[in-house]
């Protein structure tokens, strides 16, 4: 992880101890800012495509859902929880087939039980090729 990435306190607890995972890793995407409120993430469109040569739709999945987890995470942690994703659902607007993506993830409703984040995919023209809405259950960690 860089030491560019922009985070709040607590974010930087929680990736210290946890990181973000192997899937992250495998797809390539790297951290630019996180809080509960907003994150930022890049992935490149290489190794992440599907047959037809383009970005595949579980790749923006990934991305969004990775950046909604530790958005939500973040807020859980402040709390003494951990947060569980419980929905998600993509709908695809737009291809791409070189690159860098971009993920942008705001919350929508930070609360004591639940956490709702919208994400944003865009190309590197800032064009928006998905948007992706997460729900995620904030429970104890034992």
């Amino acid at each position: 992880m860089s030491d560019e990435v922009k985070t709040s306190a607590a974010a930087a607890e929680l990736l210290a101890k946890r990181g973000l995972g192997d899937l992250a890793d495998k797809m390539g995407i790297k951290l630019i800012e996180l809080s509960a409120e907003r994150s930022v993430a890049t992935m490149p469109v290489a190794t992440n495509t599907q047959p037809f040569g383009i970005l595949h739709g579980g790749a923006h999945v990934v991305l969004a859902e990775s950046l909604g987890s530790f958005s939500a995470n973040v807020w859980a942690y402040e709390m003494d929880k951990v947060a569980v994703g419980i929905e998600v659902n993509a709908s695809h607007s737009r291809s791409v087939g070189n690159g860098f993506v971009t993920g942008t993830c705001t919350a929508i409703n930070l609360g004591k039980s639940l956490t709702v984040h919208e994400i944003a995919i865009t190309d590197e023209q800032g064009r928006r090729l998905s948007t992706v809405r997460i729900t995620n259950f904030l429970r104890d960690k034992n």
